[in-house]
Formats: structure tokens, sequence, C-alpha cells
């Protein structure tokens, strides 16, 4: 460990350098959803990547290009980096204490859209490999970069993108993006996501939005779309989609044990929500058992009619809602899109349009892979605690499709914490966590080298 120790001290004697490199990453827009600085992002992150010599490529995609750096010190173990480089949109903008982009340093924190969700974690891998290069000149490892564009907007183009180019994905296993350090002080460390079916449902009614007197004889998509939204899920959270449920698996004997094992801040985090009680007044291991192993069918949005100040009587021409299912176990998402047209179709609502956004499928990492072993005994060491493993994430990303659709085991850690606010305002996470993350960055690779 004398060699990690050497690694550890340059990177508490350069931070300085570090944050810098955050902050001017965090400054500079990249909002996939609205082609905002895309390409001057997709440029700076290129530029690190040169620093640490990884011969940064720009792949081109349908969308966004995913960037890609390798270091072969012709080791006998390679080991993967995935991250993105968008952001999603800042808004609402009246919310922010400081600018979005501003990067402001403030009670510890770096403020800052995408400093959590991704752009921190992205960072600390590369200042981890420029601070191991730094001190020993090479590493212990083969690494390779993979950072896409297009995260934020479901991925729509990195499962080509690894069919295309299997070569430049293979690798002994995949850190992974997500995962975020708890009010005790211990990291999170995700063994899989879950998939999902990010769906936008559409009711037309006249040509036109029209007087809402004509209501008594005209068609309402508004309450058209009402009455379609409520035959998705009844009041106890029950999905109604004949076969939704094909695929889901109860947690096995060493899951069950993780949930045991899992400390889920319940009264914190109710309290910082201002709420009184989780849905169906769970607790415990049930509410931890329906966060990561349990399927989900959210309304995100819904459009129609007038909805500004004061009144307008107005009868709307067109209704929409934007949906997304999280998927678990063996879920397919395509397999569940066909099952919600035809539940729709059996309730009469077959004039209603579907747009497909998102189509991901759950993953999941055998919890005795190497590299889970590697990562979970070795928190302690920088973290001073344990960490809080959890079989899958709560969220959703393209881990099935660039890792285990190819037998790379993924973990997941990041540089966040529970209350970041990542997809909000006031996205921030601690300037020691990221300094934090850049050192167990360094050590992952060393020790899964050996």
């Amino acid at each position: 460990m004398e060699r990690l120790k050497e690694v550890y001290q340059y990177i508490e004697d350069h931070q300085d350098r570090y944050i810098h490199w955050l902050q001017e990453l965090c400054r500079q827009p990249s909002v996939s959803a609205q082609n905002r600085g895309m390409e001057e992002c997709a440029q700076l992150v290129s530029s690190y990547l040169q620093h640490i010599c990884a011969s940064p490529e720009q792949i081109s995609t349908p969308g966004y290009p995913v960037i890609y750096g390798e270091i072969n010190e012709n080791q006998s173990r390679t080991l993967s980096f995935y991250n993105h480089y968008d952001v999603q949109p800042e808004d609402p903008m009246d919310q922010w204490t400081n600018g979005p982009f501003a990067a402001h340093i403030q009670d510890g924190r770096i403020w800052a859209r995408g400093v959590a969700d991704n752009k921190g974690s992205l960072l600390s891998r590369i200042c981890a490999v420029d601070a191991y290069q730094q001190v020993h000149g090479k590493l212990p490892i083969n690494v390779k970069f993979i950072i896409e564009g297009e995260e934020e907007i479901g991925s729509p183009n990195l499962g080509d993108f690894a069919e295309k180019y299997k070569e430049k994905i293979k690798a002994d296993a995949c850190i992974w993006e997500n995962g975020y350090k708890n009010t005790d002080g211990s990291l999170q460390v995700r063994l899989g996501v879950k998939g999902m079916l990010y769906l936008e449902l559409q009711v037309q009614g006249a040509n036109t939005d029209m007087h809402s007197s004509n209501a008594a004889i005209i068609l309402n998509p508004a309450w058209r779309l009402v009455w379609a939204l409520s035959t998705l899920k009844d009041e106890n959270e029950k999905i109604l989609i004949p076969g939704f449920y094909d695929g889901v698996q109860a947690p096995n004997e060493s899951e069950n044990q993780l949930l045991e094992d899992m400390v889920y801040q319940e009264h914190e985090t109710l309290k910082q929500l201002g709420l009184n009680e989780f849905l169906l007044s769970l607790s415990g291991n049930a509410l931890k058992e329906k966060l990561l192993f349990q399927p989900t069918c959210t309304i995100c949005g819904m459009e129609a009619g007038y909805t500004g100040d004061g009144s307008k009587t107005v009868l709307p021409s067109m209704a929409k809602a934007k949906i997304d299912f999280r998927l678990v176990g063996n879920q397919d998402p395509q397999d569940i899109l066909q099952k919600v047209r035809q539940h729709l179709d059996n309730h009469g609502f077959e004039d209603i349009a579907i747009t497909t956004y998102v189509a991901e499928h759950p993953a999941k990492t055998d919890i005795d892979a190497e590299i889970v072993r590697t990562v979970v005994d070795n928190v302690a060491s920088v973290y001073g605690v344990p960490p809080q493993v959890q079989r899958t994430g709560a969220g959703t990303g393209p881990m099935y499709v660039a890792c285990q659709k190819f037998g790379i085991p993924a973990v997941g850690f990041g540089v966040g914490h529970v209350a970041s606010n990542q997809h909000a305002p006031n996205e921030n996470i601690f300037v020691n966590d990221f300094i934090q993350g850049i050192k167990f960055a360094a050590l992952v690779m060393h020790q899964f080298a050996e």
C-alpha cells in the first residue's frame, strides 16, 4: 500500500488543480435534451483524456459522439470506466441560489448542474489516472474510458455503439457512473440498475382548441387521457396491465441479506422531503424491497389546455402525458410496450398514440464477481466505514447493453451524496467527497490489478 500512499499524497497536494478541472467542466453546459453545449463539452472532455495520454476518439453516432479513450500498459487486466458528459436541463431557473453553471464553491460544496450526475464522478476517475501516472509513471492495469453524451435522454445509441465496437468495450470489469454517500458517511455500492420504458401517450380531439361550452358535444382529450391513465394502476400501487409482473423476481437469500444490511434513512428522508410517510405506509425491509426490487409506473408530466394565470374557458384539442415504467428482474421493455398497447386497446383506447423515448433493460452483476469484492473490501480504507451494498439502484442506465450483455461485470459508485439534488435545482457535491472519490478510484485500479 506504500505506492498508494504516495498517490494519495499527490492527490492532496494537487487537489486545487483537480477542483479547477471540475469547475471548468461544470461551467460548460452540455444539455443533451436541448443540444446545448454538447460539442464544446465533448472537446473539453477529450482534452482531459489527452492530458493523461488516453488517445481520445470522438466516435460518431446518430446522436452525440461517444468519447473513447484507452491506456494500454500491456498489463494482464483491463478496467473500463463508464460515464456520461451530458446533463439534465437546469429548469426551474428561479430555484437556483447561484447560476446552474457557475460551479460556485460555498459551504464546502461545489454547486452546479451535472456536478453530481455525472461530471464529478467522471473527473474523479480521470484525476485518479493522472495522479497515479504522475507518481509512478505507468498504471498497474489497462484502462478504458467510455463516455457517452446521451445518458440523460435514454442512451438511444449506446447499444449500437457497443455492438459495433465490441473490442473497445471489452474489459475484465467496468466501474459504473452511479452511487452516492449516505448521511452516515457510508458509500453506496450498486451492483445493477433498473430498466426503463419511457412513453408519451397522446390523445387528439378537434383540430383546434375551442370554447369550453362546446364540451357538451365535443370530445375532451384531457378527460379521455385521464380515464386511460386510471386503468394503468390502482390506489394500492398495483399495476393493472395483464402480464406486467411476468419476469419480476423476488429477492433471493443473499439479496435479502443485503436488504437487511442496508441502512435507509427513513426519518431523515421524509423530513427532507416534507412528508409524513412513504407510499402504503411502508417501512423497514418492505420499503427497501419496493424501492429496489419492484417495478413502477409513474406519470412524469401532463399537458392539455390552459394552465396559466387566471381563467380561460377552453376545450383543449390535444392532451398528452409522459409516463415511465421502471423495470426489474427479467422484464423486457419491448415486451412491456406491447402489453401497454394491448391493454389500452382492450379498454377502448385504440386512438391513443404511443411514442417511445427510452427502452432499457434492467441489469445485475453477480454478487460474487471479483470486481465486487475488490470494491466492497476496500471502501473502508478510504471512507472509514464499510459500504452500503445495493443489489440494484432504484434508477436506470444503459448498463445491460454496455456490460452484462457481453459478460462484463459492473459496479457503481460515485462522489455525490443523498442531498446532491441530481436532476433538481441546486445540484451539489462536497469538495471532500470529490477528493475521496479520486483516491478510491486509484485504489480500485491498484487492487483490481493485483
